[in-house]
């Protein structure tokens, strides 16, 4: 059964998620980042610029014609003909089709109030479900001020 994390009191989604596909690559994994087109293009940009010493290969992925198969991290508006099944992040505010196919899933989540609410409407259908979900919540960390 797919393994449910949610990242809850994210300061910046964009910075943030630049900073946790690097940490995905650094590790090895392949990843599928999902969400709306203006996200995505927008974290594709955050990809290019946000560390001047260090690059994380991605590409945004529309048919399985037009990516780099050595592309460790993919970004798609849908997931139908996704090559990659090892780690999904969310970045849109809905369910994720075929979610389930992934190992690893992990909601990214704002402390926009319309981002927290449609992540508790989430949250209650997978836990519904019977997955098992684990939180990370950055502010009581200490990350998120």
């Amino acid at each position: 059964m797919t393994e449910i994390a949610f990242h809850f009191n994210v300061p910046d989604k964009l910075a943030y998620g630049c900073r946790l596909l690097r940490k995905a690559y650094l590790g090895g994994s392949r990843v599928m980042v999902t969400g709306d087109a203006t996200v995505l293009a927008e974290l594709d940009r955050w990809l290019w610029h946000f560390s001047a010493t260090e690059f994380v290969p991605h590409n945004l992925f529309t048919t399985p014609e037009n990516y780099l198969a050595a592309s460790p991290i993919l970004l798609a508006e849908s997931l139908a003909d996704c090559p990659h099944q090892e780690v999904l992040v969310n970045f849109g505010p809905g369910i994720p089709a075929n979610f389930e196919r992934f190992a690893r899933f992990i909601e990214v989540v704002t402390r926009a109030q319309d981002d927290m609410v449609a992540a508790r409407s989430r949250w209650k259908h997978y836990a519904t479900r019977g997955y098992s979900l684990k939180k990370h919540d950055l502010a009581a960390l200490g990350a998120g001020a």
